[in-house]
Formats: C-alpha cells, structure tokens, sequence
C-alpha cells in the first residue's frame, strides 16, 4: 500500500524539479512571442475585457455539455450554469469545490477541512455525490467502491481551468450510468493559452501555504506544452468552544499537457497528473476520541485525437488510464471489541471512449458513440469493514445515439438514448427526449422527459461487517440491490430580457425508484417524487 504513495512523491517530485530548472532559464525574448495576447495581460485588463463584452456576447458563448457538441449558451436546451476560468480567479477559490459555489444550480457543503458534500436538485446526505457525474477533461472521476467523487483526491492548478459547464437534471443518454441529477464537465485550457511563467504562493492562518508554478512553452511551430506543480497545507478547523477539529490536510500535485495541431482537421492531447495527500480525520467525529491519518495519492494520462470534417461534423477518440491509491482509517469499535484500522483500496481504470457528430440532410444532426471501461479494484479490509471479494474486475460496454431533428426553423426536437452494460444489473437504457422552441432570437422555451440510473457500487453489493457475537463478517449490502432510478420531466425558459439583464428559468418533476437508505441494511425506498425549480 505504500508503493503508489512513494512513487507519486518521487514523480511530482521530479515535475517540481524541472520546472525549478526551467524557471531560471526564462527571459522575456523567449516567453514574449509565444504568449497569446489573452495569456499576456494583466488580471485588471482581463476584467476590462469581460466588461467590454454585451450580454449577446455573453450569452453566444459555446457549451458542449448538453449535446456533446458546441452551440451557443443562448440555444442549450437544458438548466446549465457556466463558470469560467475568469469567474473562478476573481472569487478566490483555492479548491474545486469552492469554485463549484460559484454555480447556484449546486448545494455545496463543507463537512471538514477535506471533505465536501455537493449534489445538484436534492440528495445530499452521504458527502459523495452519488447522483452527480463529474469529468474532468473528460475523464471520469466517480468511484465505484463508493459510489460517487472523493472530493479532496480531485486538484488543479485553478489558473488554467478555462472553464465548468455545470448541468442540472439527467444526462445518461449522453453520459451514461451516475449522470442522475446532474452533470458537472471541468474543462481546463489548451497549452496554447498557458504559454510562459505563472507563479502563485500565500498563506494565512487556515490555509497555512499554498503555491503553484507553470511554465509554458513550444515544442514546434504547432505544439504545445505546459508543466505545473502545486502545495497545499490546510490548517484544523475549530469546533465553536475552540477545541481543534483534527482534520488538517495537505497535497501537492504536478502535471503535464501536449496540444499538437498537426493539420487544420487534426488536433492531439497528450496530459497527465500526479498527486500524494495526507489528511487528518477523527473517525466516527467524536471530539475526544485520537486522530487518525489518511492519505491518498495516485495518477493519470490521457490522449484525445480530434478529426473535423467541418462546421459540423467531427470525430473523437479518447483512451486514458487512472490509478488512485486510497488508505482510510477506522476508529475502535468498544461494544464489538473491534480494534482500529485502517482500510486500503487501489483502484485501476482504463477507458476508450469514440463519438461522431455529422448532419443527416438539412433537418438532422446525428450524435452517436461507444465506449468501454475496464476497472480493477483491490481492497485490503480494516477490522471494522470488509469488502466481498476483496479484488473484483469489472467491465461497462456503452453504445449511444442521439438525433436532433428540425420540425420548423425555430423548433427542435431531440430524442436519443444510450445502452450500457455492467457486471452487476447488466443492461440499463437511458432514454431521453427533449423539445426546444427559440421564441425569438432572444428568448427560449424548452421541455425534456428523461430516464438515468445509479448503477450499484461495491458499498451496495460487497459491503460486509463484523458479527458482535461470532467475531466474524456479516453482509450489509445487498446482493440484489437494482439500480436507482428516476424518470424526471423538466420545463425551462432562457431569456435575454434587456441590455444587461438576462434570466433562465427551470422547473421539475422526479419520480425516483429504487432509492438506496441506510438506517437500515434491507431497507429500501421503493418510490420517492421531488419537485422543485
């Protein structure tokens, strides 16, 4: 368990090491030419040209995250916030989840220096958002021990994310299972834009120090490329009498990321990240009981190969491996005599993922896709909790399609569905339909009707705890546990209603089955509705 911990040391210790090496070599006749004027000016200037924009430029900004294509914010038919990278520099946000405050479509709690509970329309009780499907340039970083994201093993060099298209309501028939009541897509910026030195360092008396480095640069006329490294270390927080709350935390983490534009139609990435934390916790969250010290640590690398046809048609294929090493303490358990331990799980993911995107006449426009995702999970048990098997591999095959079809100029009609297949319920349809009516071209009427699930994860199937009375391992889980479910119907209006003053407007209606609770281990909800705007 130690392995994956020392190896991420060494590596992001080698990326810190070249970036100090290159740092020194830095004049303003090499990194001038090749900073883009956007990378080149000041954070006032920046401002001032958000500023300089209208609310049509505004509002004409592109998303991809509601129809795996760009189209203007104006025109996404869905209840979609976007952060961008300016929005996320001037709040101050030191971590992911704080940016995330920034989108009013999202509840984000903070339960401890480390840990954050983040949900989108409801469900946020289990500080893993095990509704929400979050990517990270598009890769996936929702677990399948526990269902849902461990917030404090997902960082970045904030600077360079350029932005978050956050949705909310269901989004399985484009991204498939866990995408239930929302999708969240971190999008960071082109090694193009980060070209030349960025360096960032402070401290205070909660986050004690903090400081990150980046360095951009060419490789070749048309690469790309951009090293980082970053630290952290995060002071306790205090109960309110005072008294220390045990759970301070630090990190640090580097990486790397290639752009090639080989040719007009074809353009490479190449990126990858490296990163090793600790953190404090007292398990169980009882004040006086002795603290316990977790880490984690791990890794990833990622190739995209874009080809476009033209205006509207291009094709992607996306391969990428993660590894994350997760070692979790548990306290003594007195009335089961269970001494403490501590809980490892090292989790490899690799994933190929391929879309199309290509007009079908003048009235249609097809998306469709594949992928497939192998996971291999090995846990070693603590005392007091127990995984059955301990190592388990697992395979999800996907196929999607999506049409967007023209009734009139002004009305859209899109229906679509993706068909997944896991070890554990084997296949699971996700279908949607959606209806879109641009009123004027300042005003937008939309409705969807749509299904999505949560496949189970091990916490749900393989879960096993200690007998009190035999000394030995009890299931909690449920062999049988289904899928959660929802069939959500949801209507929505965008509107830019003056010269400054712009709006949008969401309502739904979710009727959920299947929904797993915890006060007791065969208990279920078989059915729950929510409604909300």
């Amino acid at each position: 368990m130690e392995t994956s911990i020392h190896r991420a040391e060494k590596l992001l210790g080698l990326i810190l090491g070249l970036l100090i090496a290159i740092a020194p070599a830095i004049n303003a006749d090499e990194a001038t030419p090749a900073i883009p004027s956007d990378a080149s000016k000041t954070n006032s200037e920046v401002l001032a040209t958000y500023k300089k924009m209208s609310l049509e430029e505004l509002m004409d900004q592109e998303v991809t995250s509601v129809s795996k294509a760009p189209e203007p914010y104006r025109e996404a038919p869905a209840a979609i916030q976007v952060v961008t990278g300016d929005e996320i520099r001037r709040s101050g946000a030191s971590s992911f989840p704080e940016a995330l405050r920034l989108a009013d479509n999202l509840d984000v709690a903070q339960g401890s220096s480390s840990q954050w509970s983040i949900s989108a329309r409801g469900f946020n009780p289990s500080g893993f958002s095990d509704k929400l499907l979050v990517l990270m340039d598009g890769r996936s970083i929702y677990t399948p021990l526990l269902a849902g994201v461990i917030w404090n093993m997902q960082d970045y060099l904030l600077e360079d994310i350029d932005r978050i298209e956050v949705i909310s309501g269901p989004g399985g028939t484009l991204w498939g299972a866990n995408a239930v009541n929302g999708v969240i897509n971190i999008t960071s910026k082109s090694a193009k834009d980060t070209q030349g030195l960025y360096v960032e360092a402070g401290g205070g008396t909660w986050l004690q120090d903090f400081t990150g480095v980046r360095y951009g640069g060419m490789l070749a006329s048309n690469v790309y490329y951009r090293v980082y490294g970053k630290y952290f270390n995060r002071e306790a927080e205090v109960y309110a009498d005072g008294t220390s709350a045990n759970d301070s935390w630090n990190r640090g983490q580097g990486g790397f990321r290639i752009d090639a534009d080989a040719s007009p139609q074809n353009q490479f990435t190449l990126q990858g990240d490296i990163f090793a934390g600790n953190n404090d916790s007292v398990p169980g969250g009882e004040t006086n009981a002795p603290t316990a010290n977790g880490t984690s640590g791990g890794g990833n690398v990622l190739g995209r190969w874009t080809h476009t046809y033209g205006d509207d048609s291009s094709m992607s294929l996306q391969l990428y491996y993660d590894q994350t090493h997760l070692a979790a303490p548990f306290q003594a358990f007195p009335p089961f005599l269970v001494p403490a331990g501590t809980l490892y799980d090292d989790l490899d993911t690799a994933d190929l993922d391929f879309q199309d995107r290509f007009p079908l006449g003048t009235w249609n426009r097809i998306v469709w896709g594949l992928g497939y995702r192998f996971t291999h999970d090995d846990v070693r048990d603590a005392p007091l909790v127990a995984f059955e098997p301990n190592t388990l591999d697992q395979n999800l095959f996907n196929v999607f399609g999506q049409d967007e079809i023209k009734l009139r100029e002004n009305v859209f009609f899109t229906i679509g569905t993706k068909l997944e297949h896991n070890d554990y319920t084997g296949f699971e349809v996700e279908p949607s339909a959606r209806i879109q009516w641009n009123v004027t071209d300042k005003q937008m009427l939309w409705g969807a009707i749509s299904r999505a699930v949560r496949t189970p994860s091990r916490f749900d199937r393989d879960l096993f705890e200690p007998s009190p009375s035999y000394g030995t391992f009890l299931g909690t889980s449920n062999s049988t546990f289904e899928s959660e479910t929802v069939i959500a119907y949801e209507l929505g209006y965008r509107a830019e209603l003056g010269k400054k003053v712009s709006g949008s407007l969401s309502a739904f209606y979710n009727d959920y089955d299947h929904l797993r609770r915890l006060s007791h281990r065969s208990a279920r909800f078989p059915r729950e509705q929510s409604a909300g705007r």
